[in-house]
C-alpha cells in the first residue's frame, strides 16, 4: 500500500512540475537579455496579439508603431505585436509566453530598431 501511494505522490508531483513548466512566461537571465528579443509566434492568434497591444501599450512607449512611427510599416498586427513584446521584455525581463517567442536575430529592420 506504501509504494502505491508514494507512486502516485510522485507521478502527481511531476505532473504538476511539466504543467507549472509549460504555463509559466518564458525568462532570460539577466546574461543573455543583451542578445536575445521577444517576438510574437507564427502560432499567435490576431485576437492575442490585439489583447497584448490593448493591455500593454498604455503602460509602455508604443509611439514606434503608432502611425509616423518608424516601426509602424510594415502595418501589420504581428510587426507591431512583435515590436511591443519586445518592448515589455526589456523593461520586464519576461517573455510572454502565451504569445511571444526568443529570437536570437535581431528583428529590426530599415529605420526600425528594435529596443
Amino acid at each position: 500500500m506504501a509504494n502505491i501511494n508514494t507512486t502516485l505522490f510522485l507521478i502527481t508531483f511531476l505532473v504538476g512540475i511539466v504543467l507549472c513548466s509549460c504555463t509559466r512566461d518564458f525568462k532570460l537571465d539577466d546574461q543573455k537579455q543583451g542578445k536575445m528579443w521577444c517576438v510574437a509566434k507564427v502560432s499567435a492568434t490576431n485576437a492575442q496579439m490585439q489583447a497584448f497591444l490593448d493591455a500593454n501599450c498604455g503602460k509602455l512607449d508604443c509611439r514606434q508603431i503608432n502611425p509616423g512611427g518608424s516601426c509602424f510599416m510594415p502595418n501589420t498586427l504581428r510587426n507591431h505585436a512583435s515590436y511591443a513584446l519586445d518592448l515589455y521584455y526589456r523593461i520586464n525581463g519576461v517573455c510572454n509566453a502565451a504569445i511571444g517567442t526568443p529570437a536570437v536575430t535581431d528583428p529590426s529592420y530599415g529605420k526600425c530598431k528594435y529596443p
